[in-house]
C-alpha cells in the first residue's frame, strides 16, 4: 500500500441530507445553517468527512440531481454564504466535505436547455439532439419504472432528447468542448467555496457512441482524466469520487494506472463505490452462507496505490440490484422486499435497519463487515441510530425522511406545523422512541456501537489499508478474513447463521472488548462478531 496514507483512504464518509437534517428557520425544511448547528454530533460519531448531497435550485423532479443552476443554492437551503459557512464549520471540527458534481444532465429548467431547445448560440449544441428516437438501442433504460425511452421528443425544437434517467433530466453533450469545459468552471466555483472533492454522479453515461451501451467508453474515460488532471493541477489534496454502478472489473479503469501493477498511481479518480458487494452482503446474511461476499471480493481487482474503494450498507438510492442476476434480484424481492412498495426500478427502497426486521444483531454484524472490508466506510444519516423508512412516500423519499434528534415534537427536526415530510412515527421506529437524545443516554444504544467501531477503526490502519485474505471453515456461515498492514494483521470473525460457531483463535487482542485473548476455540453466537489483532 501507500507509505504515506491519504487523507480519504482512511475516512469515515457520512452521506448528509440538508433538507432532512435540522430545520433553523421554521420552514419545515432542513437548510445548511440547520446542518451547522447538529454539526458536533457527527464529531462526537466520529465522522471525518461529510458528504453533502445536491443543494442547488432544482425543481425536485430527481431530488436536486436535476440542477437548474450550477452556481447557486435551492432558496430552501439558504444560501451560497451558508454553503461555505457549513463547509468552514465542518473543518474547524476536524471534518472534511465533499458534495456532488451532477455531470450527465440538467433539469429541462436550466437556462442551458431552455436555450437549446430553442437552438439559440452557443447552447445549441449543449445536449444530445436527433431526428429519430432510433439511435442507440444497445443502451439500458435505467429508471424502468418511469421511462419507456431513453428519448423524449421536443416539440419546441422538433426533435428528441436523449436521457438516461427522468425525461425532465436531459443529458449534456461532452462531445461539446464547451459542455467539457464548463464543468470545470463549475468545479472551480465550488472547490473555491473550500470544498474538499466530489462525488462524481453518474459517470459511466457521459458520452454515447453507435453499437455500443454507452456505458464506460474510452470516450469518457479520456474526459475524466482530463478531469483529475485539473483537480490536481488547482486542488491537489482534494478527491473525486466516482459513482459507477458497476461490476468491479469495469469499475477498475475509472481508477486509472495500470492494471497489471497497482504501484502506478491513479489517474482518474480517488475512490469508487463499491456496488456489487452491497447486495451480496444481505444475501449471504439471509442465506447464512459467506460464498457471495467471497465471490465479489475474488472477483475485484487491485486498485492503485493512492486509490481506496467506498463501502455502504445503504443509502439515498434505492438499494440497487442491478449487478445481481435477474434469479438473485427476484429472490432479493421476495426476501427483502415482499411488498410492492419496498421495490423501486431494478432495487429495493428500504433502510438499513428495516430491511433486517430491526434485529439488532444483524444490524450490528453488517455494520462491522462495512467497518472491515476493504473500503473506506460510507454512514447514511440516520442510521447510526436506526431509523426507519415511509415505503408511502413517493419514489426515494421514503428514506429521506426527518432526522430524529429526540422525542419533542416534529423529532428535534423543526418547529413548524407543517415538514417537507412527516416524520417517522410508528411504534418500532417512532422518534419517540428512536432518537439521538435517548441513544446517547444508553451505553448499549446502536449510536454507542457504532462510535466504539469508528474509534477502532480509525485506531488500526490495517482495517483501512490492510490486503484481504480469506479463511476457510467448514461451516459457511462463518466469513472470517484478515487484514494485514505493516506488520499488523486483524482477524474479522463474522458468523451469518442462526446457529454458534466454533472457531479457532491465535493469542490475540479483542479490539471492541479491549480484552486480551488466548489462543484456542471460542465460541461465535448467532449473528456475532470479533474483531481480533494479532
Amino acid at each position: 500500500m501507500s507509505p504515506v496514507p491519504t487523507w480519504y483512504q482512511t475516512a469515515v464518509f457520512y452521506e448528509l441530507y440538508v433538507r432532512a437534517f435540522q430545520d433553523s428557520n421554521g420552514d419545515g425544511n432542513g437548510d445548511l445553517r440547520g446542518a451547522i448547528q447538529r454539526l458536533d454530533h457527527l464529531a462526537d460519531l466520529g465522522v471525518t468527512c461529510l458528504w453533502l448531497l445536491p443543494t442547488f435550485p432544482s425543481p425536485l423532479v430527481d431530488d436536486g440531481y436535476d440542477i437548474a443552476d450550477y452556481f447557486g443554492v435551492h432558496a430552501d437551503y439558504g444560501t451560497v454564504e451558508d454553503f461555505r459557512a457549513l463547509v468552514e464549520a465542518a473543518h474547524a471540527r476536524g471534518m472534511r466535505v465533499i458534495a456532488d458534481l451532477v455531470m450527465n444532465h440538467t433539469s429541462d429548467q436550466h437556462p442551458w436547455f431552455q436555450a437549446s431547445r430553442r437552438r439559440e448560440a452557443p447552447y445549441d449544441d449543449y445536449y444530445v439532439w436527433s431526428d429519430t428516437d432510433q439511435k442507440y438501442e444497445d443502451a439500458r433504460i435505467i429508471f424502468l419504472d418511469t421511462e419507456p425511452s431513453n428519448w423524449t421528443w421536443d416539440k419546441v425544437r422538433g426533435q428528441y432528447f436523449w436521457h438516461r434517467f427522468y425525461r425532465q433530466q436531459p443529458d449534456l453533450n461532452f462531445d461539446n468542448p464547451a459542455v467539457q469545459q464548463a464543468m470545470f468552471d463549475i468545479a472551480r466555483f465550488w472547490m473555491g467555496l473550500g470544498l474538499d472533492g466530489f462525488r462524481a454522479d453518474a459517470v459511466p453515461y457521459l458520452i454515447e457512441r453507435e453499437g455500443t451501451n454507452c456505458e464506460n467508453l474510452p470516450e469518457t474515460h479520456a474526459y475524466l482524466k482530463q478531469l483529475r488532471a485539473f483537480m490536481d493541477a488547482e486542488y491537489p489534496e482534494a478527491i473525486l469520487l466516482c459513482e459507477a454502478n458497476q461490476w468491479p472489473e469495469d469499475v477498475r479503469p475509472y481508477f486509472g494506472g495500470d492494471p497489471d501493477d497497482p504501484t502506478v498511481l491513479g489517474d482518474e479518480f480517488h475512490m469508487g463505490f463499491h456496488f456489487p458487494v452491497m447486495p451480496r452482503l444481505y444475501m449471504a446474511l439471509k442465506r447464512g452462507d459467506r460464498t457471495p461476499v467471497v465471490e465479489i471480493m475474488g472477483r475485484t481487482p487491485s486498485i492503485p496505490v493512492n486509490c481506496q474503494w467506498c463501502m455502504f450498507l445503504r443509502n439515498h438510492d434505492e438499494l440497487t440490484l442491478e449487478m445481481v442476476t435477474e434469479e438473485e434480484r427476484h429472490w432479493m424481492w421476495r426476501e427483502y422486499a415482499p411488498e410492492a412498495r419496498m421495490r423501486l426500478n431494478l432495487g429495493i427502497r428500504r433502510r438499513l435497519a428495516p430491511l433486517l426486521d430491526n434485529d439488532r444483531r444483524k444490524i450490528e454484524l453488517l455494520n462491522s463487515l462495512l467497518f472491515t472490508l476493504p473500503g473506506s466506510p460510507i454512514i447514511y444519516y440516520g442510521d447510526e441510530i436506526g431509523m426507519g423508512d415511509d415505503i408511502w412516500l413517493h419514489d426515494r423519499n421514503g428514506v429521506r425522511t426527518p432526522m430524529q434528534w429526540d422525542g419533542s415534537a416534529n423529532a428535534g427536526f423543526s418547529d413548524a406545523d407543517s415538514l417537507y415530510a412527516p416524520v417517522i412515527s410508528d411504534e418500532v421506529f417512532g422518534y419517540q422512541r428512536v432518537n439521538v437524545v435517548a441513544q446517547k443516554a444508553d451505553p448499549a444504544s446502536l449510536y454507542h456501537t457504532l462510535r466504539r467501531f469508528i474509534a477502532a477503526y480509525k485506531s488500526q490502519p490495517a482495517l483501512a489499508l490492510g490486503d484481504l485474505r480469506f479463511l476457510d471453515h467448514p461451516d459457511p456461515a462463518l466469513l472470517a478474513f484478515e487484514r494485514s498492514y505493516e506488520g499488523k494483521t486483524v482477524l474479522c470473525l463474522h458468523n451469518l447463521g442462526e446457529h454458534d460457531v466454533r472457531v479457532a483463535v491465535p493469542d490475540g487482542q479483542d479490539m471492541l472488548a479491549d480484552a486480551p485473548v488466548s489462543a484456542g476455540e471460542v465460541s461465535l453466537p448467532a449473528y456475532g462478531y470479533r474483531w481480533l489483532i494479532q
